[in-house]
């Protein structure tokens, strides 16, 4: 019986990524040394960091100078007015503060705190005073690797590049597809009968997201240096959507 089956794999020993690194080259290096292959309808997904750091997102917070309006901000949720005016600088506008969390609208159009620039696995120990952008156009990482590697496999692959977002009225981050190419990000079920022909009326499923989610469980998020995870078997649809897809307009938006 060929049961429905979902693969998740780490690709093993990928170094600490730096600056100007070719994502491409170490990624088919770790698959041919740990003897993995890519095949038609994988989806790779890379954690967000490993782009943004071989892109170059990173900043030192000494060469930052804060604005008035960051050191006034600062000064309402107890933060540093340099991370301040780098979360300013990224987002299209602040929509929720309290003391040590800023909620913005990200100049991509998603909703996370701090802009989505984080410190977690940045820097060498010791030195806290680097911080890491997101990718420029996620997207546009997302279909460059994408392109290369399916060249260079020969295979028809998809990619989502990742991150952990909060939830509102949930606890607990998840992993979110921020870069997608190769894949409808959205899975269109309205139509389709459930077990007892019913047609779905509005269901609308976020397949990359999920996918995104499912990797983060074998990423982790401390020291676990799994940054890349292969995933075979997913039920995802062709297609050349982009991760802005997933985002719900502000108009029909009913929690902002």
């Amino acid at each position: 019986m060929n049961l429905p089956e979902i693969t998740l794999a780490a690709i093993p020993d990928i170094p600490l990524i730096q600056r100007g690194d070719d994502l491409v080259v170490v990624l088919l290096d770790c698959l041919n040394r740990a003897g993995m292959s890519l095949r038609d309808g994988d989806v790779l997904v890379l954690c967000q960091k490993i782009v943004s750091k071989a892109e170059g997102r990173m900043i030192r917070l000494d060469e930052v100078t804060p604005s008035e309006e960051a050191q006034r901000l600062a000064a309402e949720t107890s933060k540093d007015p340099r991370l301040v005016e780098l979360i300013l600088r990224e987002a299209r506008k602040v929509l929720r503060t309290r003391p040590h969390l800023i909620i913005a609208e990200h100049r991509l159009g998603w909703i996370c705190a701090n802009a989505g620039i984080d410190r977690s696995n940045v820097a060498q120990p010791g030195d806290d005073g680097v911080v890491l952008l997101l990718p420029m156009d996620p997207d546009r990482s997302a279909r460059e690797i994408r392109a290369r590697l399916s060249a260079a496999s020969g295979a028809h692959i998809s990619v989502i590049i990742n991150d952990t977002h909060g939830r509102p009225f949930r606890n607990g981050a998840v992993g979110v597809a921020i870069g997608v190419a190769g894949l409808s990000p959205l899975t269109d079920l309205r139509g389709q009968p459930d077990l007892f022909g019913y047609q779905l009326q509005t269901s609308i499923l976020g397949t990359a997201d999920e996918i995104a989610a499912a990797a983060s469980l074998l990423m982790g998020q401390a020291d676990e240096g799994r940054p890349a995870i292969l995933v075979r078997g997913a039920p995802i649809v062709p297609g050349e959507g982009t991760a802005r897809d997933l985002q719900r307009a502000e108009e029909r938006d009913l929690f902002r």
